[in-house]
């Protein structure tokens, strides 16, 4: 008994479509922790460049530990502000 060139045909097909899923996964898992890394290092980022521009400032003016605390929650602010709009734009791509 042999098998249709319809049957080899339509499992080729097959195939190749859940080839093509499982490719299309990895690919979204990729990009997920892709964007994630971006969203934390934005917001590291943020906290980092605040705390230093505090910290300078008050080597700079001798008001320490004012400065650093004021832009380390400026920092924070920012940071989360960014990741925020970040995320928004990321869910209006999908």
């Amino acid at each position: 008994m042999t098998i249709p060139e319809d049957f080899k045909t339509r499992l080729k097909i097959a195939k190749s479509k859940i080839k093509k899923q499982v490719l299309s996964d990895d690919e979204k898992r990729g990009s997920f922790m892709g964007n994630a890394f971006k969203l934390g290092t934005e917001l590291v980022a943020a906290v980092a460049v605040g705390t230093i521009i505090g910290f300078i400032l008050d080597n700079w003016f001798d008001t320490k530990p004012w400065l650093i605390i004021i832009f380390f929650f400026l920092g924070t602010a920012a940071g989360i502000l960014n990741v925020i709009k970040t995320a928004n734009r990321m869910q209006e791509k999908d």
